[in-house]
């Protein structure tokens, strides 16, 4: 590794003051801190010399007559598998394991946790079961959806006693919970993604633990956790980083307050802390092979030591990608964190996250929606429109993470539609326009529903993958004909995509909304497509003329949703479009 040094977490009764040892060619001990919390933990810092082997050390502890000692193995590095990254060639399909498929029913209950009940289906707030075998079943229907990497929300152990069916309560950085697998497991899921030509983007979480942490319960220092006298809720206020005018109360309050009660609050300004979490990511893309990582509640964490572990990670994996979840309305409080932007200024140095999600585009994305209020009828692509067009604030719009929603927000649709028209045109946005695509599990089952019942009303599992199930919708044969359209509309335009230079790479050129009718060119170098949408319900007659610009009149294109060829600006200069209707065009080859 470049960084040669390792950091060694001990934890064992009244460990901290002991001496420590070892002798191992090529490892010597930098340093050993014993910090002002409980006496059970210490930690030790070694250097391992690029001349030291493969092979198990002794290491040793010593105080008075008293001494112990353990084994550890310094592993031989294996051919990279992963750390491939992502980017705009991509699609993301978001997966939360517990609801998609239970493959193994054994596991739903570890009587070995705090949480005293296995699965139950009856309550969309509690553990359902899904699982990693689940996964690994139906890899089938997630290669045939034709997405090229897959988000799983985290698969770390969450030792709580609600048992947190979500994951993001983690009380053991280093160990799946056993109610999704096991490490190997795991690993073994990756590899045959891999197998498949799909990535892997592991969900992290540095902001908080779960209260069921042992550093909760029993607290390596004082300074651990922020407000480590007690719970202070956070303002939720992200604005107050950015805001000029900020009051220092307002600001401490946002980064340091607790997300909620039983997620305490970590202080990445610990430096034997932040240390660890770092370790743990690079553990992790060795182990396993992942090739991004999703920050989650990013701006939350300390500013300048999140972009130092970005900078640690990127070091030894360049290839390797990284977004983090930063909820704005606006486009400037999205922009401000991407790597390279010219907003930073003053105390706030350049953030360094590579890719930053595009809140705001899932908010007014919206409009497109079925059964939605709307202002007029293409009142959705004039927003899609102003904007993309506000995608110079970005440094790089190809790394921003577009989606329409996940599992913190509402359903893409609130109610299963008649017809697909609106429901086509928003994904269509989502899978050709600038950036990263993310789909989040089901919007190919046309999955609807809001927050207002509780979360798990848009974390529903997906029929057929449960014991017991009536039916199974990941197969043709038990999906509706309604869910047969919209997944084979998103596994047409994914496989189209894929290794699709103007897609992955490409500039854009947009002409504004005309009458409900909205075209753009996707062009890198001679590779070009070509989206047309009649954003009305009504049939468009249109003057073409205004496109000549990008299309060559006569010219012949390929549409790759019908498999039609067609002329898209005839001699007479106008064309009609059918309502809704949707073009995703090639050269004619």
């Amino acid at each position: 590794m470049k960084d040669t040094s390792l950091q060694l977490q001990v934890y064992g009764r009244d460990v901290r003051p002991a001496d420590f040892s070892v002798d191992y060619p090529g490892v010597t001990v930098d340093s050993v801190a014993r910090l002002d919390g409980s006496p059970d933990w210490q930690y030790v810092y070694l250097s391992i010399s690029p001349e030291a082997k493969p092979g198990v050390m002794t290491l040793k502890w010593k105080e008075g007559k008293q001494a112990v000692s353990r084994k550890y193995e310094l592993r031989q590095r294996r051919p990279m598998r992963g750390a491939q990254g992502f980017d705009a060639g991509d699609v993301l399909y978001m997966v939360m394991p517990d609801r998609f498929a239970d493959g193994n029913p054994k596991n739903n209950l570890d009587k070995t946790m705090r949480h005293p009940v296995g699965a139950d289906r009856s309550d969309l707030n509690v553990r359902h079961g899904g699982d990693l075998k689940g996964i690994a079943d139906h890899l089938a229907y997630i290669d045939s959806l034709g997405v090229t990497a897959v988000w799983l929300n985290p698969v770390l152990e969450n030792d709580m006693p609600g048992g947190s069916y979500h994951g993001y309560a983690t009380t053991d950085y280093y160990r799946v919970d056993p109610r999704f697998g096991t490490n190997a497991e795991y690993a073994a899921l990756i590899d045959t993604l891999h197998n498949h030509g799909i990535k892997t983007v592991m969900d992290m979480i540095f902001n908080h633990c779960g209260s069921g942490h042992p550093w909760f319960t029993d607290r390596p220092s004082s300074d651990w956790f922020n407000f480590p006298e007690g719970y202070e809720q956070t303002n939720y206020r992200l604005s107050t980083i950015t805001d000029p005018y900020a009051s220092d109360y307002d600001r401490k309050l946002t980064t340091d307050g607790w997300f909620v009660e039983a997620m305490p609050d970590l202080n990445q300004r610990n430096t034997h802390l932040m240390k660890y979490l770092t370790q743990n990511s690079i553990w992790w893309i060795e182990e396993a092979g992942i090739d991004g990582i999703r920050m989650d509640t990013y701006p939350y964490a300390d500013y300048e030591k999140m972009g130092e572990w970005i900078s640690d990670v990127k070091r030894e994996y360049p290839d390797f990608n990284i977004v983090g979840e930063c909820w704005f309305a606006q486009p400037a409080g999205e922009a401000f964190w991407q790597k390279g932007t010219p907003l930073a200024r003053g105390e706030l140095k350049d953030p360094n996250l590579p890719v930053v999600m595009d809140f705001p585009f899932m908010i007014l994305n919206r409009d497109m929606a079925p059964y939605r209020e709307k202002t007029d009828p293409w009142n959705g692509l004039n927003k899609v429109y102003d904007h993309l067009a506000l995608d110079y604030i970005y440094t790089d719009p190809l790394s921003v993470l577009r989606f329409l929603d996940n599992h913190d927000t509402e359903r893409y649709i609130l109610e299963v539609p008649d017809s697909l028209d609106r429901w086509k045109q928003g994904v269509a946005l989502l899978l050709t326009l600038p950036g990263i695509p993310q789909l989040y599990y089901g919007t190919e089952l046309l999955m609807a529903g809001d927050r207002k019942p509780g979360d798990g009303n848009v974390r529903r599992d997906v029929p057929g993958g449960f014991p017991g199930d009536d039916s199974s919708e990941f197969t043709r044969a038990g999906r509706s004909e309604l869910q047969n359209e919209a997944y084979d509309f998103i596994a047409t335009i994914n496989k189209w995509r894929r290794g699709n230079v103007a897609i992955a790479k490409g500039k854009m050129k947009h002409f504004m909304p005309t009458n409900g009718l909205y075209l753009y060119e996707r062009r890198a170098g001679d590779d070009r497509a070509i989206v047309v949408m009649n954003g009305t319900d009504e049939p468009l007659d249109a003057d073409m003329q205004r496109y000549t610009e990008i299309v060559k009149p006569g010219t012949v294109w390929h549409d790759i949703l019908t498999g039609k060829d067609i002329t898209l600006i005839p001699e007479t200069g106008r064309r009609t479009f059918a309502p809704r209707e949707i073009l995703i065009l090639e050269p004619k080859k």
